[in-house]
Parts: C-alpha cells; sequence; structure tokens
C-alpha cells in the first residue's frame, strides 16, 4: 500500500497527527498542578476536532498517552487515568451527536477493565459515524505497533498461509494500526520541541512535520488553521523533482 499523493498546493491534509505536548509546563508557568494542564488540554482538544472537521479533515489522530509514559510519577498517571475515563464518558456523545467515528490504538492490556470497557463502548457507539474520525493514540508506541505487527506476519508465516520471501510493505502495513487508513499527512508538535518520540515511525515517512512553541492548552483553532496553511505551501514530492510535480 503507497501513500496517496496530493500534489496541489492549498490542500486540505486528509489525516492529520498530533503530538498534545505542554500540559505540564503549562500547568508549572502557572503555578498549578500538573494535572490542571491536562483538564486544559481536553479543552483544546474539543477546539482542534471541531476545526479539523469543519475544514474537512478526514482523519484526526491525538497522541495522548505514550507507551513512556507510565514512567511518570504515579499520582500524575492516575490522575491522566482518571481524565481519560471521564473525557470518554463524557465526550463521546458529543462526537455521536457530530458524526464523528472514535477509534482508540495502542496496548490497551495495561488499563483498567473499567476504562477498557468504557474504550469499546465509545468505538461500538461511533462505529458507523462518517463526519471524520477521530483516532487517539494510548499506551502506544512505534515500536510496539511495528513489533506486533511482525509478530502477526511470523504467524501467517508459521501457519503457511504466507511465504516469508513474498512479504512486502503493503502487508506489514496492513498489520499496523491504522493499517486501512490513509497515511498522516500532516504531523504537529506543540511547545517547542522537535521530535516524533517513537509516534508512528512507519506512517510518518512521508509526513509533512509542522512544529510550533505554543503548549497543548494554548493550541486552539487560530493555532490549527495556521498548521494548516503551512501545510497548503507545502510542495510535497515523494522523491520526484518539481518540474515532475508541477507538470500533474
Amino acid at each position: 500500500m503507497t501513500a496517496d499523493i496530493p500534489f496541489s498546493a492549498g490542500a486540505t491534509p486528509r489525516h492529520v497527527a498530533i503530538i498534545m505536548d505542554g500540559n505540564n509546563r503549562w500547568a508549572k508557568q502557572r503555578k498549578q498542578l500538573g494535572v490542571s494542564g491536562h483538564k486544559a488540554g481536553v479543552e483544546a482538544v474539543r477546539d482542534v476536532v471541531k476545526t479539523c472537521a469543519e475544514e474537512g479533515v478526514e482523519v484526526l489522530t491525538l497522541f495522548a498517552f505514550s507507551s513512556e509514559n507510565w514512567r511518570r510519577p504515579e499520582e500524575e498517571v492516575s490522575a491522566l487515568m482518571g481524565l481519560f475515563l471521564i473525557a470518554l464518558q463524557r465526550e463521546v456523545k458529543k462526537l455521536h451527536k457530530n458524526d464523528i467515528r472514535l477509534v482508540i490504538i495502542g496496548d490497551r492490556s495495561k488499563f483498567s477493565a473499567q476504562l477498557q470497557k468504557h474504550m469499546e463502548k465509545a468505538e461500538e457507539l461511533t462505529r458507523n459515524n462518517q463526519a471524520m474520525t477521530l483516532v487517539i493514540a494510548a499506551n502506544y508506541g512505534g515500536h510496539w505497533d511495528l513489533t506486533q505487527a511482525a509478530r502477526r506476519l511470523a504467524t501467517k508465516v508459521e501457519s503457511g498461509e504466507l511465504k516469508a520471501g513474498d512479504i512486502q510493505e503493503m502487508h506489514l502495513q496492513a498489520e499496523l494500526c491504522l493499517g486501512d487508513f490513509p497515511m498522516p499527512d500532516l504531523m504537529i508538535r506543540t511547545a517547542g520541541e522537535q521530535r516524533i518520540s517513537n509516534f508512528m515511525l512507519w506512517q510518518l515517512a512521508y509526513a509533512e512535520f509542522y512544529f510550533c512553541d505554543e503548549y497543548w492548552p494554548d493550541f486552539k483553532r487560530p493555532q490549527m488553521l495556521s498548521a494548516l496553511e503551512a501545510y497548503g505551501k507545502r510542495k510535497r514530492r515523494f522523491g520526484q523533482t518539481d518540474d515532475q510535480i508541477e507538470s500533474v
């Protein structure tokens, strides 16, 4: 499977991926507890989801909790899990009302049974919605994603369903999270950091990167529109020359 290739300037990205960074620093700057930054971040999520839906983005993927975030202080992790549960309970009805599908990717085995149950209920409720797909990456890591994809392929080889010599990119792509979704066109990271932190390593191969200094709670509609505008000015070559792109 290959990425869809939009050559025209000013195009809206089909798939936007965001690393929502800076919640703790936002709270620290205001001499507040870290959890207050995460709560403020939920408001930013609402604004960005609404903006992306209005602007015609098909898929929005938010990096909510990485597989490395378990290393954070226990009280912060506990507060995050509680906030995640509350958000699922409160926000899913709004998503459903606005015809937005919710998909959650990542290893769910570490989450509580209660949280896993609400994840399943939220996905089931919104399964047939079509206005936009909101993907939440929770306990997700790119290394984990590639490892579980390789394990599934190995199982298929062991069973005789597939020969090792026949494996191509499309086979690995199909086993990854979001394997049947369009590849991300635009990856945004807030709070000034310029790295992808083990996020969608395969899927971001040809994405345009956009880094901004705003902490995530301050990333609202104007900032999202600025990111989309910047994307629209990029030339996406995919190995080709400017002349080849302009002749399409």
